[in-house]
This record gives C-alpha cells, sequence and structure tokens, in this order.
C-alpha cells in the first residue's frame, strides 16, 4: 500500500499564524523586560514581533475574502478546541514569561526554546492557536468530513474558526481558507 505525506503549504503564512499566536508572550516580554538588552531595542523587538505577524493575519483573512478563498465543509463529526486555549497559556506563555534572563546564554537558551516551539506549532498544524481569536469570540473546531459529501473524506481534517457555539453532523459550512486546512468563517 502506497502512502502520500500530505504538505500543508503556505509555509509562511502558517510560521506568521505560529507568531501571531506568540504576541502575548511578546507583550509580557516587553512590559517585563531583560536586563542584558537596551529597553529601546527589546521593546522595539517586541512591538514588531506583535504587529507584524498580526498585521499579517488580518491580511491573510483580508485576502481570502476579497479573492474569495470558500470551501464548503460539510461536517461529519467535530472536536471543541476550547481547551487547547488552556494548554497553549500554561505550557508557552507562563514557562517562558517566568523565565529569568540574566546572561546571554539565558537569552540564548529561551530563543532556542522558543524555535522549538514555533517548529512544533508548524509541524503539528497548530498554527490557528491564537488568543486573539478566543478574545473576540470566536471558537475553534476540528471537523471530520462526511464520506459521502466530500472528496477530502478520510484524507485530512480542517479546523474551522467560527463564532458558531457548536457544528452539527451534516452541516454544510462556507468558510475562508487561510491555510490547507485552518478555515476562518466571518461573522454574518
Amino acid at each position: 500500500m502506497t502512502t502520500t505525506k500530505h504538505k500543508e503549504g503556505l509555509r509562511i503564512a502558517r510560521l506568521l499564524m505560529v507568531m501571531s499566536s506568540m504576541s502575548p508572550l511578546f507583550i509580557l516580554w516587553g512590559i517585563k523586560g531583560i536586563g542584558i538588552i537596551p529597553d529601546r531595542y527589546f521593546i522595539a523587538f517586541c512591538v514588531i514581533m506583535v504587529v507584524v505577524p498580526n498585521a499579517f493575519l488580518w491580511l491573510r483573512i483580508n485576502t481570502a475574502k476579497r479573492f474569495k478563498e470558500q470551501r464548503e465543509i460539510v461536517v461529519g463529526d467535530s472536536d471543541d478546541h476550547r481547551d487547547h486555549i488552556l494548554v497553549y497559556l500554561f505550557a508557552m506563555l507562563l514557562p517562558f514569561y517566568t523565565t529569568e534572563i540574566a546572561n546571554y546564554r539565558d537569552f540564548a537558551a529561551v530563543i532556542a526554546a522558543l524555535g522549538f516551539v514555533v517548529f512544533l506549532f508548524c509541524h503539528l498544524n497548530l498554527h490557528y492557536m491564537n488568543i486573539i481569536f478566543a478574545s473576540l469570540g470566536y471558537r475553534v473546531f476540528t471537523l471530520y468530513s462526511c464520506p459521502s459529501d466530500n472528496p477530502m473524506s478520510g484524507r485530512q481534517s480542517q479546523v474551522l474558526i467560527t463564532h458558531r457555539i457548536n457544528v452539527s453532523q451534516g452541516e454544510r459550512i462556507v468558510a475562508y481558507r487561510l491555510s490547507n486546512t485552518v478555515y476562518f468563517e466571518a461573522a454574518a
């Protein structure tokens, strides 16, 4: 039996979406500061790391809307992933924020650890994890297609970012494509 590896595509988009999910960390670091880098440089770096990825995310959503990059998804099963935000907050934000950076080796270790987290978020397709979506009332669902209604059935799941409280089996949802597996349903 031959298996083919599915490539997610839109690598830069996914990377910037992961970086936008780390905005709260850069906000906290900017407030806290670190002693080894002067505040004016470090705060400027933190502002850039908040503004650029989130501007890109906003641009990606608007581009998908402008070019009508939509897809109809027929819901088979679905999983609500509100718990992922908690895992995200406790597994990533708190350890990085509480780390004391007293010298350049500490700083290098934190940057390397952050690089590992970015790699894992990209590799595991967790680029939809974003506290901004949560603060705006969006929910995240993993959708599994109905076998009879979708040519992608059984091949991969899709992530839907939506204001809906729940999604039902058999429901047809038209959403904008942010990446090959992440879709955004704009408020009506």
